[in-house]
């Protein structure tokens, strides 16, 4: 009897112990799940080399440059969208860097050149891989950026257009879907998020959805990093990577700003406020850098096309605290413009402090600055009061 007592105690414990361990691993599966759901892009990174230059990087390098960069999607969706990247091995090209180097200047790129880079490229790596598994392609340049000329573009949509004119097509027939952009292994994170992002975004009624933010005929006239880029800032100056890459060479890239947000369609709707001019609005506006606020975004319809966003930017999360300020920034958008030329871009900050160079002084904060006017439209933003990393902010009709 104590015989068979033992024996049933022993397997009562058995039993136990194996549940537990089903449901902890259930529960394990689960977490891992919900921390993996999420839209993937799926992309090749085709590692290029040339005859005159010995790639000063190894794949290990490569892979870790994207992890950050799947990173820093990931916290820029909320979790929605992520990457997923295979790396080919380095790949020759028949001619030297020389034969594909371009203008450091957008407007004065050699179309024909970065046509041969690609086409060169997708031949060489077309043996072993199949392009039809990918929705975009990278070409990861084993060269210095000034030995090519850009440190990164986008070949479409970009330097060859909005229009792909030009199907790529292997020497074997494979179509290259999506678009391609082109990095040299000197490409700071933000980079790669600025490029990448204007393949994701893509075209939409002949346009990009995702255009450059800084001034392209500036940039012509100060096209380096290191000579005036600062310059061409006019629009959106430090506050979004698709503006200026990065605040500083040496941090990590800003987040990016509400416009590209909703243009990649990355904040739920739900979190977008709009804002009724007849009764007057408030709303407690919170970090754009914390999904879990209730409001991200504030929206002021103007017309069909223009309209007002507002949004608070903090110094939190991974990436915010590398921004020249703290605030609430006013931009007001235009989407029947295209590009950034001429003067005209399709989203622009209000200044709230002109004194600092490069919109660095643009967000409005408490206290001093605390209330933006629009006589024409007859609009007044204020801030409230600050509560936390939260804003309470008041829009009305110009009493």
């Amino acid at each position: 009897m104590k015989f068979h007592w033992r024996r049933s105690a022993i397997t009562s414990l058995i039993v136990a112990a194996l549940i537990c361990l089903v449901f902890s691993t259930i529960g394990a599966q689960k977490k891992e799940q919900s921390r993996d759901v999420c839209e993937r892009r799926k992309g090749l990174v085709i590692l290029v080399e040339f005859p005159d230059i010995v790639p000063p990087v190894q794949v290990d390098f490569v892979r870790d440059r994207f992890k950050k960069l799947d990173f820093y999607i990931r916290e820029m969706s909320y979790g929605r969208v992520c990457t997923d990247i295979d790396i080919t091995g380095w790949h020759r090209l028949p001619g030297s860097v020389k034969r594909y180097a371009i203008s450091p200047a957008n407007l004065e790129v050699d179309k024909s050149r970065v046509i041969k880079l690609i086409q060169h490229a997708i031949d060489e790596a077309d043996g072993k891989n199949e392009f039809s598994r990918y929705s975009f392609i990278v070409l990861f340049l084993g060269a210095p950026f000034k030995e090519y000329g850009m440190v990164g573009l986008c070949g479409y949509p970009g330097m060859l257009g909005w229009k792909q004119d030009i199907i790529f097509k292997t020497k074997s027939g494979q179509i290259v879907p999506g678009g391609v952009a082109i990095f040299t292994y000197q490409a700071h994170l933000g980079t790669f998020f600025h490029d990448i992002a204007h393949v994701w975004g893509g075209v939409s009624d002949g346009k990009r959805v995702l255009p450059c933010l800084y001034d392209h005929d500036i940039q012509a006239k100060h096209p380096t990093h290191d000579t005036g880029f600062g310059e061409a800032l006019i629009n959106m100056g430090y506050w979004d990577p698709l503006s200026c890459h990065f605040y500083k060479r040496n941090i990590p890239p800003p987040g990016i700003s509400s416009w590209t947000k909703l243009r990649l369609g990355w904040v739920p709707q739900e979190k977008v406020r709009v804002a009724d001019l007849k009764q007057g609005s408030e709303f407690l506006l919170g970090p754009l850098e914390d999904g879990s606020s209730e409001t991200l975004v504030i929206k002021i319809p103007l017309t069909e096309s223009k309209f007002y966003l507002i949004e608070n930017r903090q110094p939190i999360g991974a990436f915010d605290p590398h921004l020249p300020g703290k605030g609430v920034l006013i931009m007001v958008a235009d989407d029947s413009i295209e590009e950034c030329r001429h003067g005209k871009s399709p989203v622009r900050l209000m200044n709230a402090n002109p004194a600092l160079p490069y919109l660095q002084g643009a967000a409005f904060d408490l206290p001093g600055r605390g209330e933006f006017v629009d006589k024409k439209n007859n609009i007044e933003i204020r801030i409230i009061e600050k509560i936390g990393d939260s804003y309470k902010i008041r829009i009305s009709k110009i009493r």
